[in-house]
């Protein structure tokens, strides 16, 4: 891949995974807080509102934009291996693929879909909403930590690129 292209696609990484990553650190650190503080049928329902609205092209534009850019870093960096930078666009599309993508997959849809299926007013739902709020957030907890650490590693790609030419 060309150093313009590949410039720009490690830049595009680095500002799609910074940005998904302070989406969700916002959710960890203070809108699950937030609305465990609220009656568990206020909660769920806030959640499942929020579960839903959040489809839009604004949302996935980044989010799957970014994992699309993180593709497209593995082919190149497994082609161009010995280009400066390149193991550290592989480890970062590594991180924002597998702890970002596969971890919203495995970890936190599967419980967003449970907690859609579920009437916010009943005594099943409160039950269901005390187990979600922990495990969802750790969920999300490990897929911020994920997306910010490719950030911080396609940055270091873009100095890493920069020191060798």
């Amino acid at each position: 891949m060309t150093g313009g292209i590949s410039f720009a696609l490690t830049f595009l990484a680095a500002i799609g995974s910074g940005l998904v990553g302070g989406v969700f650190f916002a959710f960890s650190t203070f809108v699950m807080q937030a609305l465990t503080r609220l009656r568990p049928a206020q909660g769920i329902a806030a959640m499942q509102s929020i579960n839903v609205t959040v489809l839009t092209r604004w949302f996935f534009i980044p989010f799957f934009g970014t994992a699309a850019a993180c593709v497209a870093l593995v082919v190149s960096s497994l082609s161009g291996w010995r280009e400066p930078g390149s193991w550290l666009r592989l480890v970062a599309s590594g991180l924002y693929l597998v702890g970002t993508i596969l971890v919203t997959i495995v970890g936190n849809v599967p419980r967003n879909n449970a907690l859609a299926a579920v009437d916010a007013e009943s005594a099943d739902g409160a039950a269901v909403w005390a187990r979600y709020v922990p495990g969802w957030t750790r969920w999300n907890t490990l897929r911020t930590a994920a997306a910010l650490a490719a950030a911080t590693t396609l940055m270091l790609a873009l100095v890493a690129d920069r020191a060798r030419s």
